[in-house]
């Protein structure tokens, strides 16, 4: 097992990493306030880890409320949300009630967003049994639902009280979403740590066939820079906007699409590849580079190429994502692989150019 810390002062966190986490209650049981626990989950899970789960927990007297959600990116919203208050009610969950998620990136999201405002708040704990979940939701303390007009627009920032990251689960993982995961542990490498994105492109085989040692490496090595960004920048005034690289276009991607048909990785992937476009179009880095980022996500089974929704639209759906300030949208872009930075002095000719190109990269 290895133990990585977000430090937040007095909110400060641990993220553990491991194969058979799931199993060892001496690290669930100091972010219980109580012995009672609302465990929030979906169908999919429920089958895999919930009883195991419970079993744990019980057989160390906790009392165990499980919420079983609808599987699926389309249900991360005020409906779905109001079934875990339903519950948590109906069962006199009270302050000091921990809420566990157990899943991907949806469940973590919804849950915590139920813990952050249930009661005002109550303590929560993350176990993501998903690649993406494990390197990047499930640490920082973003939580959120989606709205019609646009992905994650209603939240609030509550860090977890520890994250409990199994690599065990991953064996369970379907392809599709294994390697939606890896489109942000790529993101890493691009926006921080160029030696992290070489080793990747050396050892994208053996994570894909699940190769325990490559998966550990590159899980500790994404939640390293996740949690140092985080640290630095909490709530995102600052520097934390750069862990976005790909997601102002692969928002747009996921709401216009409608809400599941891509996965969230899958349109980080092809948002990434048109921001590393627009860096292109901008002087920034240079075929090359949009040539080694490309190999590297078809590498990883992801999507080389965005859906065209027409410029217009994404312009419009870009309009509503969070990094606006003024009504400028802000960009991601890469100085080079390694290094990104933000910025909203962008001509709109250029991204309306890369946009309108996507017919031709497809």
């Amino acid at each position: 097992m290895q133990t990585l810390n977000v430090d937040l002062g007095e909110r400060s966190y641990p993220i553990y990493i491991g194969d058979g986490l799931l199993t060892r209650p001496e690290l669930l049981l100091p972010g219980l306030a109580q012995k009672k626990a609302a465990v929030v989950t979906n169908t999919t899970v429920a089958e895999l880890y919930l009883d195991p789960l419970t079993a744990v927990l019980v057989k160390q007297g906790v009392e165990v409320v499980p919420v079983v959600l609808p599987d699926g990116e389309k249900y991360k919203n005020w409906e779905t949300l109001n079934l875990i208050f339903d519950t948590l009610l109906s069962h006199r969950c009270e302050r000091k009630t921990a809420v566990i998620a157990l899943g991907g990136g949806v469940i973590g999201d919804l849950a915590g967003f139920a813990a952050a405002v249930y009661m005002r708040g109550v303590p929560f704990i993350q176990i993501p049994t998903t690649l993406l979940a494990q390197v990047d939701s499930s640490i920082g303390g973003k939580t959120a639902i989606n709205h019609p007009q646009g992905k994650n627009l209603i939240g609030a920032f509550y860090q977890p009280k520890l994250v409990l990251a199994d690599t065990a689960t991953l064996n369970t993982l379907p392809e599709r979403e294994l390697c939606a995961g890896l489109a942000e542990v790529i993101k890493y490498g691009l926006i921080r740590d160029g030696a992290f994105f070489d080793w990747l492109e050396r050892n994208m085989e053996k994570l894909l066939k699940h190769d325990s040692e490559a998966l550990a490496y590159a899980i500790k090595r994404s939640c390293e820079i996740k949690a140092a960004v985080v640290a630095a920048d909490e709530r995102e005034s600052g520097i934390r906007a750069l862990l976005n690289l790909g997601h102002t276009f692969g928002h747009a991607i996921e709401t216009g699409k409608g809400y599941g048909v891509w996965l969230h990785g899958e349109a980080i992937a092809a948002g990434t590849l048109l921001a590393a476009r627009l860096s292109l179009r901008m002087g920034l880095i240079g075929e090359t580079e949009v040539e080694r980022i490309t190999s590297l996500y078809r590498k990883a089974k992801l999507p080389t190429s965005a859906p065209d929704l027409g410029a217009k639209r994404y312009l419009q759906l870009m309009g509503l994502d969070k990094k606006v300030e003024s009504g400028r949208i802000r960009f991601i872009l890469l100085k080079k692989i390694g290094e990104a930075f933000i910025t909203a002095d962008i001509p709109e000719e250029l991204v309306t150019a890369t946009l309108s190109g996507i017919a031709a990269n497809a």
